[in-house]
């Protein structure tokens, strides 16, 4: 302070906010009163004010296996399953749709114990050249395991069953096709007359019908009306029902219905189909056993 100013007589004052703010409206006046307004407060004036949440922060993600935790939070869009193709239904296909593909040739000889009648030749069948040739098919396998063979035969060894174990192999329609439906039923109407022919010119002990489709067939060319249910059998037919019957000279040969052996055929069970072919079995080895004990004694 210099020595030349003069010394002040008057009091100091203390220092206030007095008359500039008002204190009291911002001191805590008990439980009803308003606390502070903020941003985050609304500026309703009708009661206490709600206090506006804040935005959820999002989860933390957990330390370690990134990759993977990347990979779970992208979620791709799910795709819509596709559709399943129908199948359309097969019908009639005349003999030009195939025509492109060769005829299977008989194996047929003289003196057999069974002549077997197929449908007629698949596609496979046809482009292999071999009987009962696609692998879902039963027909090689139950030969099998009816004893009508004693191993399990493949289809290239179709026209060497008459020399092996005396069974011929025929269809009663020569065309081939995709699957039954293809045929209509005037030309396997027409093939009865054919198998009736073949049976008189080769005179077989037995024909075995491979499908109730083709045994219908037969009965409904011979009797001129459609088989019943109270009249359709698997097995052995009667004697009347023989084919190939020559009056005065021959009986013609016994007929055995069995079932197909096409693996699309599922109307009756794998143990249903055995139990049929075994039938059938159990014949065969009881002829091909005369037939060798015949041949001992000729000899």
């Amino acid at each position: 302070m210099s020595s030349d100013s003069p010394e002040s007589t008057e009091p100091r004052k203390t220092p206030t906010f007095e008359g500039s703010v008002n204190l009291k409206d911002f001191m805590f006046q008990g439980k009803d009163s308003y606390p502070r307004r903020s941003a985050r407060i609304s500026n309703s004036t009708d009661g206490p004010a709600s206090v506006i949440p804040r935005p959820s922060s999002p989860p933390k993600r957990k330390k370690g296996r990134a990759k993977d935790t990347q990979e779970a939070d992208h979620v791709s869009p799910s795709k819509p399953s596709p559709k399943k193709r129908k199948r359309t239904a097969s019908g009639y296909a005349p003999p030009s749709t195939y025509a492109h593909l060769p005829l299977l040739p008989d194996a047929i000889t003289a003196n057999l114990i069974v002549q077997f009648v197929g449908l007629n030749p698949g596609i496979q069948t046809a482009r292999s050249g071999h009987a009962y040739a696609h692998p879902s098919n039963l027909f090689w396998k139950l030969l099998f395991s009816s004893g009508i063979t004693p191993r399990l035969c493949s289809p290239t060894e179709d026209r060497q069953m008459p020399e092996l174990y005396a069974l011929g192999l025929t269809n009663i329609v020569g065309r081939p096709s995709r699957n039954g439906a293809e045929l209509s039923k005037a030309e396997m109407d027409e093939g009865v007359a054919i198998l009736e022919e073949k049976a008189r010119k080769w005179r077989p002990e037995s024909m075995c019908i491979v499908g109730k489709s083709i045994w219908e067939s037969i009965w409904r060319v011979r009797h001129g009306r459609a088989i019943t249910k109270s009249q359709f059998k698997y097995g052995w037919q009667d004697a009347d029902e023989n084919m190939g019957v020559i009056d005065g000279e021959w009986e013609g040969a016994r007929v055995f219905v069995a079932t197909s052996t096409s693996g699309l055929a599922a109307t009756l069970s794998p143990a249903e189909k055995q139990r049929i072919w075994s039938e059938l079995g159990s014949w065969v080895k009881e002829r091909r056993a005369e037939r060798e004990a015949e041949q001992e004694e000729a000899s």
